[in-house]
């Protein structure tokens, strides 16, 4: 897992209007927080930050935050996004220790077919798109894959059912459904009102 280098500065004033200026300038106001660390206000760049979080790790990359000569390795956290503009507007920076697991959210991407689902005339439905799950900040994966190919009809796929990397533990409860199936139209009115009304 690459890490990368962030400067923030410490010198920013708080307040709600002296964030306004830090972001009108192409800053992002933000805090440095984690056992044992006092919290402290910071300053980033938007344009840095945007390239410190675009690699294939996304928000889960591990970050060496230098704040004005002082180092931290972070994890960028509680991200708060301008309610129409969609650009960041705050961010938390959680000390991490590379060592020590953490909880990390990361994507869940279905593959392959689900070809007994599409015989019976039913259809795929994917319930969960993200997952929580605690490891090493260094073996967060990119994401996790959802194997459809053995689903059936009627059958779901739940968190206890997934195939995590070594290291990792879902964090999440085994028993949420992942991936559900459900009768199709055609499936519906072959089988009756009984079938339509499940």
């Amino acid at each position: 897992m690459s890490q990368v280098t962030l400067h923030a500065s410490t010198k920013r004033p708080e307040g709600s209007a002296n964030a306004r200026r830090l972001r009108l300038a192409g800053s992002i106001p933000g805090v440095i927080y984690g056992d044992g660390v006092a919290p402290v206000p910071v300053s980033v760049n938007a344009k840095d930050f945007r390239t410190a979080v675009s690699g294939d790790q996304g928000l889960n990359s591990l970050i060496t935050l230098d704040a004005d000569g002082t180092t931290f390795t972070v994890m960028a956290r509680e991200i708060q996004r301008h309610p129409v503009r969609g650009t960041v507007a705050h961010v938390d920076f959680q000390v991490v220790d590379p060592n020590k697991p953490v909880v990390a959210e990361v994507p869940l991407h279905m593959i392959g077919d689900a070809i007994e689902v599409r015989h019976a005339d039913w259809e795929v439905d994917q319930q969960m798109f993200s997952l929580e799950i605690r490891t090493r900040p260094d073996q967060i994966p990119n994401f996790i894959n959802v194997d459809i190919s053995e689903l059936r009809a009627g059958h779901t796929i739940r968190v206890s059912d997934l195939l995590l990397p070594e290291g990792v533990v879902a964090a999440a409860d085994p028993a949420v459904a992942v991936v559900a199936t459900h009768a199709g139209r055609a499936a519906k009115a072959t089988a009756g009102p009984d079938a339509a009304s499940a």
